[in-house]
C-alpha cells in the first residue's frame, strides 16, 4: 500500500499546488490514501470549512492539523463535524472533534490515523506520549495499518515518539517546523519516520511568508500581518510503502515538487481569531 502524506499547507498557494499536482501523484505512485497538515491552509493559520473542503476535494483524504487548529471561528464547528479532519488528540478531555480515526483507503483497506501536538516551546497539553500510545492501540484493533502525525517544534520530541511507538505505529511523521528533514528511514521494528515532512506553499519564503515582512518583524519587534508570498509552490512530503497485512513500513520516499502558481485574486480568507 502506497500512501502519501503531504506537509502543513500554507495559504491560497499550497492549497493551488495540492490542485495542480495531487491527482498526478496520486496516479504515478498508485496513491491508497492521502494525507496532509492543513492548520495553516486558510491565509497562513488556521483552517475553515471552505479550505478544507477545497482540500478535500483535491485529492486529500485526510487533514490533520495542530496549535493553529483553533485560529478561525468556525473551526470548532468544523471538526466537530467533518471527521476528516481531525485536531491533535492530547487536547484535554471535552475538546470539539477527534483526534484520531479510522479511513478507507482504496480498494477498501482501512487505515488509522492520529494526530499529536508536542508540548516543548509550545502550549502545554496532555501528555502526548500516552494519549499517542493509547491510541495506536487502540486504532490496531481495527487496522494494523496506522499512521502518527506529532506536530511538534522540537526534533528530540519527535524522534521520541518515533522511538515510543516503534514496532507499532506503521509511521510517525513531523509538521510544524516547515522545513524537511533528511532523515527518513524506516527503523529496525518496521517504522517509517521523519523529523520534518516540510511546507506546502511559496518557495521563496519564511515558512511560507513574505520574507520582508518576517525580517521587518525581527528587526522592530512590532506586530505585523502575516501574508504568504508570492511566486512558485513547494509541495514537501513523503511517500510511504506499508504492508496491509501487518502494518509494517517497507520505505519511505522524500518527494519535492515545485509548480509556479500565480496568486493574484483578492484576499477573501483571512480573519483573525
Amino acid at each position: 500500500m502506497k500512501i502519501l502524506v503531504i506537509g502543513d499547507i500554507v495559504g491560497r498557494p499550497g492549497r493551488r499546488a495540492l490542485q495542480e499536482l495531487v491527482p498526478g501523484l496520486r496516479r504515478e505512485y498508485g496513491i491508497a490514501l492521502t494525507i496532509a497538515n492543513g492548520e495553516n491552509a486558510a491565509h497562513g493559520f488556521g483552517i475553515t470549512r471552505d479550505v478544507a473542503q477545497e482540500i478535500l476535494a483535491a485529492g486529500v483524504d485526510v487533514i490533520t492539523t495542530g496549535n493553529h487548529v483553533w485560529n478561525k471561528k468556525e473551526a470548532e464547528r468544523l471538526v466537530a463535524e467533518e471527521p476528516r479532519v481531525l485536531r491533535p488528540a492530547n487536547f484535554p478531555p471535552g475538546t470539539p472533534g477527534a483526534g484520531s480515526g479510522v479511513y478507507p483507503a482504496a480498494g477498501g483497506q482501512p487505515v488509522g490515523v492520529v494526530n499529536l501536538c508536542g508540548r516543548i516551546f509550545m502550549e502545554p497539553l496532555d501528555c502526548p506520549f500516552r494519549v499517542g500510545r493509547a491510541e495506536v492501540e487502540r486504532l490496531r484493533q481495527a487496522t494494523p495499518v496506522v499512521l502518527v502525525d506529532m506536530h511538534a517544534e522540537a526534533t528530540s520530541e519527535k524522534l521520541a515518539m518515533v522511538w515510543h511507538l516503534d514496532g507499532q505505529a506503521s509511521a510517525v511523521f513531523g509538521t510544524h517546523t516547515h522545513v524537511a528533514t533528511a532523515d527518513a528511514r524506516v527503523t529496525p521494528r518496521g517504522t517509517a519516520a521523519i523529523s520534518d515532512l516540510g511546507m506546502t506553499g511559496p518557495r521563496d519564503s519564511i515558512l511560507g511568508i513574505a520574507p520582508e515582512v518576517v525580517v521587518r518583524r525581527f528587526l522592530t519587534q512590532m506586530p505585523m500581518r502575516f501574508d504568504p508570498a508570492p511566486g512558485p509552490v513547494v509541495l514537501s512530503g513523503v511517500v510511504l510503502d506499508i504492508d496491509e497485512a501487518n502494518g509494517r513500513a517497507r520505505g519511505i520516499e522524500r518527494l519535492e515538487r515545485t509548480v509556479g502558481v500565480p496568486d493574484t485574486e483578492p484576499d477573501t480568507e483571512r480573519e483573525d481569531p
